[in-house]
Order: C-alpha cells, then sequence, then structure tokens
C-alpha cells in the first residue's frame, strides 16, 4: 500500500489544521499591538506637555473626541476592508497588506512628532480595516461545510484575541508608565512585527484560502449584490434618493450652524450616515416576500442595540481610562498601578467567563426560558449598564474623600464583560439568521458601521463630562442602558414574530430552488 502524504496545509495539530494556530498567533499579536496603543493612547494624548513622561497636553474633551473618531474610523474601515478582500486582492493577500499597514503605523507611532502621530493613526486605520474582517473568514475556511470541529475552532481562535488583548494591557501600559509613551509605542509595534512574522513564515499551512478572488465565466449567480448596484438602484429611486438628499441637508445645516469645533468632520459624518439610512430604504424595497421585509426591520433595530451597548462599554478606553488616571487611588503595596492596566480585566473576564456564561444560557434553554437572541442582547446591555452603577458609587466617594478605590472599577469592568458575553457573539450569529440571502455580506459590513457609530457615541459622551462631571454621566449610562434593555424586553413578543421563526430554522430546511428557507413561511 503506497504512502499518503499529506499536504502543508492538511497537516492538524491536536486535532486542527496547522494553519489555525497560524492565524491564532497572527490575530493574537495584532490584538496586542491593537489594544496597547488604545490603552494609553487617550493617557497619552492628556498627559502633560513636561515632566519625565509628556504628553500632549489636550484637554479631556478634546482627548475623548479624537478616541471617538479614531475608534469609529477603525470599525467602519471593515467596510471597504472586506470589499476589496472580496473583489480584488483576496482575504489572505488582504490580510497580509493589512498586517504591513499595521506594523508601519505602530512603528511610526513611536516617533515624537505630531505628523508622525496621525499618519500612525491612519495607518492602523487601513490596516486593521484589511486585517480585521478577513482574518476570521480565513478561520472559516480552513474548515469544510459541516465540520463539526469548525464552532471549536473559532473559540480557540478567539481566545489569541483576549489572550493578546490582556498581555497588552499589562505590558504595554508598564512599559508606557515605565519607559515614556512612545516605548509603549513601539512595543506595540514589535508586537505587531512577530504577529506579520509568524502569518509570512505559515503561509504554507494556510495555502488553499482565501485566495484573490477569480471571475466567474458563463454564470449569472450572484449570491451577494455589490454596493456599486444598491447605490445605482439608491440614487435613480425616487423615495430613497428623495430621503438620502434631504437628510443630508438637514443634517449638515444643522452641523454647520450648531457645532462649534470640527465643522467639517461632522458634516463628512452626517451625509455618510444619510447615504446609508438611503441605503437601508433602497434594500427593503428591493426585498419581494413579507417574511424577508419583516425580518429586515428587526435587524436593523438589533443595530441600534448594538449602538447603545457599544456606546456605553466603549468608555472603557475612554472616560473610564481617564477616571483610573485622575481619580483613582492605584496604589497597592507601595507601587502605583499604571491607569492603562485596568484595561487587563475585561479579556481577563472574557477568558475566565466565556464557557460559563454560554454554559449557562444552554441550560436557562433546556429549562424551557426564554432564551432569544433579542432577550440575551436586551439582558448583555442591561447588564452592562448596572456595571456602571460601581462607577457611580466611585464618583460619590471621590466627592467625598477626594480619591475612589480600585475595586469599583474591578466590579464595573466585572459587569461590563458579562454583559458583553451576553451581547456581541449573539449579535453576529443573530444578523447571519435575519439578513437576505443576497444582502448577507453587506449586512455584516453595516454591523461594523453601526458597532463604529457605538464608538463615537461613546467618544461623544465622554466629552460631555467635563460639563456635566463622572458622576452625572454615568448615572445617565446606566438609566438608559436598562430602560432600553427593559423597553427591548417589554417589545419581545411582537419583535420575534417578526423575525418568523429564524432561529428555530435548521440547514435541511434550505431550499436550493428558491434559495430560501421554507419553515419561516409554514402557517403556525
Amino acid at each position: 500500500m503506497a504512502n499518503t502524504v499529506k499536504a502543508a496545509h492538511q497537516k492538524e495539530l491536536f486535532g486542527h489544521p496547522v494553519g489555525l494556530y497560524i492565524l491564532f498567533f497572527t490575530e493574537m499579536w495584532e490584538r496586542f499591538s491593537y489594544y496597547g496603543m488604545r490603552g494609553i493612547l487617550v493617557l497619552y494624548l492628556t498627559a502633560k506637555t513636561r515632566g519625565d513622561n509628556p504628553g500632549l497636553g489636550w484637554l479631556d474633551g478634546e482627548a475623548l473626541s479624537l478616541y471617538g473618531w479614531y475608534t469609529m474610523l477603525v470599525y467602519v474601515a471593515s467596510i471597504p476592508g472586506g470589499i476589496i478582500a472580496d473583489k480584488i486582492l483576496g482575504q489572505k493577500r488582504s490580510v497580509m497588506i493589512g498586517g504591513l499597514l499595521l506594523v508601519a503605523g505602530h512603528g511610526i507611532l513611536s516617533i515624537e512628532e505630531m505628523w508622525a502621530f496621525y499618519t500612525g493613526l491612519g495607518l492602523i486605520i487601513s490596516g486593521v480595516g484589511l486585517l480585521k474582517p478577513n482574518i476570521s473568514t480565513l478561520v472559516g475556511g480552513l474548515y469544510k461545510q459541516g465540520d463539526e470541529r469548525r464552532d471549536k475552532g473559532f473559540s480557540i481562535f478567539y481566545i489569541g484575541i483576549n489572550v493578546g488583548a490582556a498581555l497588552a494591557s499589562l505590558v504595554v501600559a508598564v512599559v508606557a508608565d515605565e519607559y515614556g509613551w512612545h516605548a509603549g509605542f513601539g512595543l506595540a509595534a514589535i508586537g505587531m512585527v512577530l504577529g506579520q512574522a509568524v502569518y509570512m513564515l505559515g503561509q504554507k499551512y494556510i495555502v488553499h484560502v482565501g485566495n484573490q478572488p477569480m471571475k466567474s465565466i458563463g454564470t449569472d449567480k450572484d449570491d451577494n449584490v455589490s454596493i456599486g448596484q444598491i447605490f445605482k438602484e439608491q440614487f435613480s429611486s425616487t423615495v430613497p434618493l428623495s430621503v438620502t438628499i434631504a437628510l443630508a441637508i438637514l443634517s449638515s445645516a444643522v452641523a454647520y450652524i450648531y457645532i462649534d469645533s470640527q465643522k467639517i468632520a461632522y458634516i463628512l459624518f452626517f451625509l455618510f450616515l444619510s447615504l446609508v439610512v438611503g441605503m437601508m430604504i433602497t434594500i427593503y424595497r428591493d426585498l419581494k416576500s413579507k417574511v424577508e421585509k419583516d425580518r429586515y426591520i428587526v435587524l436593523l433595530l438589533s443595530f441600534i442595540i448594538v449602538i447603545v451597548f457599544w456606546g456605553a462599554f466603549e468608555q472603557a478606553g475612554g472616560l473610564m481610562n481617564l477616571y483610573a488616571k485622575n481619580r483613582t487611588d492605584r496604589m497597592l503595596l507601595g507601587y502605583e498601578i499604571p491607569a492603562a492596566v485596568f484595561q487587563f480585566f475585561n479579556p481577563f473576564y472574557i477568558i475566565l467567563f466565556a464557557v460559563p456564561v454560554a454554559n449557562f444560557w444552554l441550560w436557562w434553554k433546556h429549562r424551557g426560558k426564554e432564551a432569544s437572541s433579542l432577550f440575551k442582547m436586551a439582558n448583555g446591555v442591561i447588564i452592562m449598564g448596572l456595571g456602571f452603577v460601581f462607577m457611580v458609587f466611585a464618583s460619590m466617594q471621590y466627592e467625598e474623600l477626594g480619591e475612589s478605590a480600585m475595586y469599583w472599577l474591578v466590579l464595573a469592568y466585572l459587569f461590563h464583560t458579562v454583559g458583553e458575553l451576553c451581547a456581541s457573539p449573539v449579535a453576529l450569529s443573530f444578523i447571519t439568521k435575519l439578513a437576505p440571502m443576497r444582502y448577507g455580506a453587506l449586512m455584516m459590513g453595516v454591523y461594523f458601521a453601526a458597532t463604529g457609530l457605538g464608538n463615537k457615541v461613546a467618544g461623544l459622551i465622554g466629552e460631555s463630562a467635563s460639563e456635566a462631571g463622572e458622576l452625572t454621566i454615568f448615572s445617565g449610562i446606566t438609566i438608559f442602558c436598562v430602560i432600553f434593555g427593559i423597553l427591548v424586553i417589554l417589545l419581545l413578543k411582537p419583535l420575534k414574530r417578526l423575525t418568523h421563526k429564524a432561529e428555530d430554522l435548521k440547514p435541511t430546511d434550505y431550499n436550493e430552488e428558491t434559495e430560501g428557507f421554507e419553515l419561516a413561511d409554514k402557517p403556525n
């Protein structure tokens, strides 16, 4: 009998393709660089211009404004990044180029010049946009359809993300505190170099996935509608065009009249939102069946939940980061803990509680209790909002004593993380279940845009703290999130009716001739 020699990309390690571990370490170091830089960004912007570790000396509001723009653009860049990969480069080459851009961006940030600072941020935004949405696609491509190892493979990959984030929160924060902000940025660059080296050396293990797309010949079938097609329809149809123009004019006028600073940036931002709203209307009008239209409405409402969640959650890298620096007693056994180190708790809690939270919802469902995606997301918003109760107590303690204890932040991040585990993974899965087949890729892009918009909202909330005060902001976030989550739960029954049992569908329910799922169209 002849011996069969496996190709490099077919080799396995611990029951999974070797390529999974290449992507694991690539993403781990990429997240190390991103979260390391993110953890010290606002602190660097607000640090005094003189002293042992000089920063830029910006006001808190200015720093949080830039933080909001930056974190929003990082997510929004995933939309063109995904399109470029799907239509031109392929996922594998896009990740390669994105990694090189990130190496350059983080490296330039280590230079103590303002041109280097803004150039570095721009390169990081472009790099994450190419790498982030496409490396996950590569992970999925390692497994054949129906391979039961796929979910576990993604779980292993997700661990890599949080290991990288946890390491960055400790190591980069300490280096930036001891040796200077630019040393911290430099260390983030070294992390990205390691990730890029792993990816380049491991190419032979992923040779069969994410390759450059080939143009189809002799076929009219197209699984996903391009943005170009949607824009063409949007600007040739009366209703979407009218709504887009009206929103663009009104929002631009409001920005010009009422916004004092960054007028041009906000006008461009509102123009982008107007285009997105017109696009959503165009898609709705294109849908043929009532089932698709109903599910699409719920899908758009779920994007609102995403915006609310991340608008509150992303205070971690902004307002709460500044609170740790300026309001918290960080002395422990004679050592002052760097403020950015508190960013460690979120990824640490994820590694600790991801499995227990998932098992809880499975146990809850098996008991016959409500366990729909909307219910989990609503509870995630409520739990995350309740985490700000601890920040309310911290603010009250600060007003009384002039400083607050570290344990308030530790408890707040615990609730924020449990909320994230209830809401974030579920949202992605929910979108794939509700999105119309022809618009699946685009809806995932809109999800990233909604996440980015939530990040911008976080920046705006943080900016207002300089006038309203932290106690007011933390109290407001708590109240709003709890009320919003309860409202979603109260509307759960009608919303679930509009999904037409989308979460009950199985692969066997898919009809290839009609390109749709049949179960939902059957009478109840």
